[in-house]
């Protein structure tokens, strides 16, 4: 099982990025699937998630209103578009795949099976 996190890069405030995450799972619809992300010195925190169909979405209050998550079950991918970004949102950006209900899933890093290498994101002031 491979996820393969890509879009990352530099980008100023106020800018946007679109990160994608393609997954090699067989049942790729049977996963619910997650963004999360780790600054430096800090540790790993929830982004945001989405149910098996795309039905149900959930963000963290930090980037709420700026971060949608959406995802293609037929491409096998889920992405994460990013638009306001600001210094705080500087991080590698991981994606993970839970084989459960989204809702037991969510912000509970240690519900999800499968995690993806990482794509950094750098956001200049």
């Amino acid at each position: 099982v491979q996820l393969q996190a890509s879009g990352g890069g530099l980008v100023q405030a106020g800018g946007s990025l679109r990160l994608s995450c393609a997954a090699s799972l067989r049942t790729f619809s049977n996963y619910a699937m997650g963004w999360f992300r780790q600054a430096p010195g800090k540790e790993r925190e929830f982004v945001a998630a989405i149910s098996w169909k795309g039905s149900s979405t959930y963000y963290a209050d930090s980037v709420k209103g700026r971060f949608t998550i959406s995802r293609d079950n037929a491409e096998n991918t889920v992405y994460l578009q990013m638009n306001s970004l600001n210094t705080e949102d500087t991080a590698v950006y991981y994606c993970a795949a839970c084989h459960r209900d989204v809702r037991l899933c969510r912000w509970r890093l240690n519900e999800y099976d499968y995690w993806g290498q990482g794509t950094k994101v750098t956001v200049s002031s």
